[in-house]
């Protein structure tokens, strides 16, 4: 039995998990965005999110604390100056987790993970659906919206699709 065993060994030794998701995290925050397998993904959601927390706080101690985890010189620049400042009032959940479907070679489950705040089509969109659904207190006499938030969020799926089949083809 697996009593109180959350951690995910993706078949490899502690060293070599170690830096597979060292070097993940880097990718992440170079690109804002990468392609995986979901395993990898949740492995690496757990492995990021506490370096994002420490890095709204621009301190010595923080900039070496998340250089011991990340290894590269370029990513914890990255981190400390561009996503910081975008991350600092979120007070968790900064990645994003899209399943896209099986891989042809071996059938492993692929996801896309993505940092929240750095994906633009999504933030148009949900600025969209809050300034078009706001609702009177009249009860149930008041105007009704002429998009509906259903119209709003299906072309917001249609612009994630298109933007997913772009990647995969170039």
């Amino acid at each position: 039995m697996r009593h109180g065993k959350k951690i995910n060994h993706l078949g490899r030794t502690a060293s070599h998990r170690r830096a597979l998701l060292s070097n993940m995290a880097a990718a992440l925050i170079l690109r804002k965005r990468i392609t995986t397998t979901v395993a990898k993904a949740k492995a690496l959601r757990k492995y990021i999110e506490p370096l994002l927390t420490r890095a709204k706080d621009n301190t010595t101690h923080s900039r070496r604390t998340v250089f011991s985890y990340l290894n590269h010189k370029e990513p914890v620049k990255e981190l400390f100056d561009n996503i910081a400042g975008k991350i600092a009032d979120r007070p968790g959940g900064y990645t994003r987790i899209i399943k896209l479907g099986m891989r042809k070679g071996d059938g492993a489950e692929i996801c896309m993970m993505e940092l929240v705040d750095f994906n633009e089509t999504l933030l148009k969109s949900e600025e969209a659906v809050k300034t078009k659904t706001r609702r009177s207190r009249r009860g149930k006499g008041g105007k009704k919206d002429e998009t509906s938030a259903t119209e709003v969020n299906e072309t917001t799926e249609a612009k994630v699709e298109t933007e997913i089949n772009e990647e995969k083809t170039a």
